[in-house]
């Protein structure tokens, strides 16, 4: 403010001392003319020498000026100084990330906002295949060309990662995560897990073996008891006693196998082959039935149909899925409770829901109600008779229906497992009526 005032006193002392002077000469709009022109000359000389110090080298030190051009000059100055500085830093922020991403064992993958390919890591270069001189600016589906990571790419759902062998290597198998940041640039990770994924399938083939090796004998075993109990009566009370029981743990024991192998094949075959329009009234009332034989009076269980359309999968997964949650709802509330099996709609398709009002479960348990043999209550799950392995179960079927599981418990109030299910799962009821008739 102080060098604007000044610069305005020096306009008015000038236009003041033109008019004077050519008063003198009987013209004082000519004299005050004059002396404007005057200072229009000298701000236009600062003018040019600011033009020609920010063309020809800006970088060193600004014009010598006095007033209000000295100020500007200085401020320009600084401020240009400023911004150097920032650019520096930033660009050793750059590079000290691109020396760190250069360091590591994952691939990284910089993106620009239309998915083309602006900077990458070696790694990316070694599991990827791509190569500086030619593949800078291309699209990153023209390299990566699997289907499945060009639909995981469009669909801009990145919450889970994508499983997938190296596009150089096809024994190499890679996991994908993409992040987007900034303006719609998105930052893709490909992480190693060969050793992993092959630790994971002899996890699965050992499982399988065993529970398959393990069934022949129980199902001898347990005709065998079964046959021993029919003479319980005639054996002690003691022995009778004995017997009973390990009835009881050999049927709990081919549960498990049953399970395990139920699993197993989940997890190992893709699916799909048998999947039809399944009509959910149908199915809810045979899972409801079934709820109601294994409560045998306990609970009272109802069924809620708000949706008409019906869902397209698999009979038996989605059966065995819905019966699953059904009959924990069972074993885990206490007598007198309501259980609710319900289809209806939901803002991503549709969704089926088992909801009752006992005991609930604290959240602190529900992140990890999905994991094999994980039990709130150890004792109480043993004395029920579960698996430990039924939600396990109900999340891979989710998964092979392009589905997903929400769980919504407190203590005293209850629980909510909700199967969520996408739009493109839906089909018509009167589509799927025709067609049966068709058959």
């Amino acid at each position: 403010m102080r060098s604007w005032s000044h610069e305005l006193w020096r306009l008015g002392l000038l236009a003041v001392a033109g008019s004077l002077v050519g008063w003198l000469f009987s013209a004082p709009g000519l004299g005050l003319a004059a002396g404007l022109a005057l200072r229009l000359i000298y701000h236009l000389r600062q003018l040019h020498a600011l033009r020609r110090w920010l063309t020809r080298n800006p970088h060193s030190e600004p014009p010598a000026a006095t007033g209000l051009w000295g100020e500007l000059f200085d401020r320009l100055y600084r401020y240009q100084k400023g911004q150097r500085h920032t650019q520096h830093r930033l660009q050793a922020t750059l590079k000290r990330i691109q020396e760190s991403s250069e360091a590591m064992r994952d691939s990284v993958v910089m993106l620009d906002p239309h998915g083309d390919l602006e900077w990458w890591n070696s790694a990316a270069e070694r599991m990827l295949g791509l190569k500086a001189a030619h593949d800078r600016g291309q699209h990153i589906t023209n390299l990566v060309r699997d289907p499945r990571f060009v639909a995981y790419f469009n669909a801009r759902d990145y919450r889970e990662p994508l499983t997938l062998a190296s596009p150089v290597d096809e024994r190499q198998v890679l996991q994908f995560q993409i992040t987007l940041y900034g303006d719609d640039e998105r930052l893709v990770m490909a992480r190693d897990i060969t050793r992993l994924h092959r630790l994971e399938e002899m996890r699965r083939d050992f499982v399988a073996n065993v529970s398959h090796e393990l069934r022949t004998p129980l199902t001898v075993l347990a005709g065998y008891l079964e046959t021993y109990v029919t003479y319980a009566q005639q054996l002690p009370p003691r022995l009778a006693q004995g017997l009973t029981r390990m009835q009881e743990q050999t049927t709990r024991m081919q549960n498990l196998v049953n399970d395990l192998l139920l699993l197993s094949r989940l997890e190992i075959d893709q699916g799909g082959e048998d999947h039809r329009p399944l009509p959910m009234a149908t199915l809810l009332e045979e899972v409801r039935r079934d709820a109601e034989a294994l409560a045998a009076g306990r609970q009272q269980i109802r069924v809620e149909l708000d949706e008409a359309q019906c869902l397209l999968g698999s009979d038996s997964e989605i059966h065995s899925a819905l019966s699953n949650l059904a009959s924990n709802a069972v074993r885990y509330t206490p007598e007198g409770s309501h259980i609710v099996l319900r289809w209806k709609s939901h803002p991503r398709g549709a969704c089926l829901e088992v909801e009752d009002d006992g005991e609930g479960i604290d959240p602190v348990h529900i992140p990890r109600l999905t994991e094999r043999f994980y039990r709130v209550d150890k004792g109480r799950s043993s004395e029920s008779g579960g698996t430990g392995l039924g939600l396990a179960i109900v999340k891979h079927v989710l998964l092979r229906h392009d589905a997903y599981l929400e769980i919504d418990s407190h203590p005293g109030r209850g629980a909510l497992f909700r199967c969520v299910f996408p739009a493109s799962r839906l089909v018509v009821a009167e589509a799927t009526a025709k067609q049966v008739s068709e058959r």
